[in-house]
């Protein structure tokens, strides 16, 4: 079976070139938190998750700090049964960065992501957001859905959130 251009993608992602990568989280971490890219790093997730080389799609890279997700016990005083600190936030990193781009850029709809990266402190990743008002979305028959779909993230619909729930079985 000949193999295509996407899946040679895939595989150079399997291993990664650390220094590259290393280099590029470097200057990732000096830069905002949200960067608005010209083209998807992992071309091959990007296609495979819905994104199309056209008007109306945008690629945000996202960082998120890594940790910071149990719950932190009370300052004053509580009986000893409400001092428990056992509860963590049930909501994946991928989801957060969804939410938080869907707030940043508030006429743009999150269609999915991906990670391309981690280090020690923060997690990157590429969310693809669609704006519903050009008429290459609307007049799209594979993305039009996304239209009248306001808010997927807060709302849990995208497919990190899915997930994050516990509905995927």
């Amino acid at each position: 079976m000949v193999k295509g251009f996407y899946h040679f993608i895939r595989e150079a992602w399997k291993k990664p070139d650390a220094k590259t990568l290393r280099e590029r989280m470097i200057a990732w971490r000096r830069g905002d938190a949200f960067t608005k890219v010209e083209k998807p790093l992992r071309l091959d997730r990007a296609r495979a998750l819905g994104y199309k080389d056209k008007k109306g799609f945008i690629v945000v890279r996202v960082r998120i700090a890594r940790g910071g997700h149990k719950r932190p016990r009370p300052a004053k005083g509580r009986r000893s049964k409400r001092m428990h600190t056992n509860k963590n936030l049930m909501m994946n990193y991928k989801w957060i960065a969804e939410q938080r781009t869907a707030s940043k850029y508030k006429n743009l709809e999150v269609l999915n992501s991906y990670q391309i990266g981690k280090d020690g402190v923060h997690y990157f990743y590429e969310v693809i957001l669609v704006d519903p008002s050009k008429k290459e979305i609307q007049n799209d028959k594979n993305v039009s859905w996304i239209v009248n779909n306001k808010k997927r993230p807060a709302r849990g619909l995208t497919s990190a959130a899915i997930k994050s729930r516990g509905l995927r079985n």
